[in-house]
């Protein structure tokens, strides 16, 4: 097997392993480890679902924000929405099309402001703002859901385009570089039926999928690692019989031309068997 030594089979001996590898210590791991969160935001969204709304103070305290452990937990603020901060995110899909979040500040009783997810509009014609009603003036009361920032991976700074403020994720430290407040880290989803509410965010564990899809992509991952080493184990087997075959017919040639065809052993000093010393059969002889 030293044809394994040379460098065209060592890539491919050393690339087939790596993938293998990668396979079973990171790829496969982390669609089990999203598996695993998702069950995780489920749970926590049906007990969520299952506990009366609280006041948003009870759970998100003065010089606090929303935490991990509260996310999903359903509250009630008591404020006035701050129309004139109002920040779209851009980039959102509702339904397979272009759409837009709404974010409106709302401050509360208490003196702080929470920003406040009114829900979704579909984009108009080439991605434009559509019109959409406005937030409601005077003291409203709401209820909705906690919910953790979202990070924008790209880190793209607010922009003001067509008369309208607009950032990239659902995010409080966004909206505060876009209007220069300094609102309660988190956000508060708004559910159907309050005041101001467009079209609500659905409830959903992050990053959608259907549910069990991270682990039958593990189980995928973990099948190619297996594929790959089996693959190799093949193709190691077909290249040593291709040798052994070539070999095989080299040795044969070897004999033919040698004189191991048949007529006699070479080694044999009598040699193969001449014309001249076979007897002559005459006719009439009976022999």
């Amino acid at each position: 097997m030293r044809f394994l030594l040379r460098p065209g089979w060592i890539a491919f001996v050393v690339a087939v392993i790596a993938f293998a590898v990668t396979c079973y210590t990171l790829l496969a791991p982390w669609q089990f480890d999203r598996e695993a969160q998702r069950t995780q935001q489920e749970q926590a969204i049906a007990t969520a679902d299952a506990t009366p709304a609280v006041p948003f103070a009870r759970l998100v305290p003065a010089g606090s924000g929303v935490g991990a452990d509260d996310q999903w937990r359903r509250v009630t603020l008591t404020g006035t929405y701050d129309r004139g901060a109002e920040t779209l995110v851009r980039l959102r899909v509702v339904d397979g099309a272009p759409a837009y979040e709404v974010l409106t500040p709302l401050r509360l009783t208490d003196g702080r402001t929470v920003v406040v997810n009114r829900g979704s509009v579909a984009a108009a014609d080439r991605g434009a703002v559509p019109d959409y009603a406005p937030a409601p003036t005077g003291p409203v009361t709401v209820e909705g859901r906690l919910r953790l920032d979202e990070n924008d991976p790209q880190g793209r700074p607010p922009l003001f385009e067509n008369g309208t403020r607009q950032v990239y994720a659902a995010d409080s430290r966004a909206l505060a570089a876009a209007t220069g407040l300094a609102p309660v880290p988190g956000v508060v989803v708004l559910e159907a039926g309050g005041a101001g509410v467009l079209d609500p965010i659905p409830v959903a564990p992050v990053g959608g999928g259907a549910p069990f899809s991270n682990f039958s992509y593990a189980l995928q991952w973990l099948t190619f690692g297996a594929v790959a080493l089996v693959a190799l184990g093949l193709f190691i087997r077909l290249e040593l019989l291709q040798r052994n075959g070539r070999r095989e017919r080299a040795g044969s040639l070897r004999d033919q031309l040698s004189g191991r065809d048949g007529y006699g052993d070479p080694a044999d000093p009598a040699g193969p068997a001449r014309d001249a010393d076979l007897p002559v059969r005459t006719p009439g002889s009976g022999t």
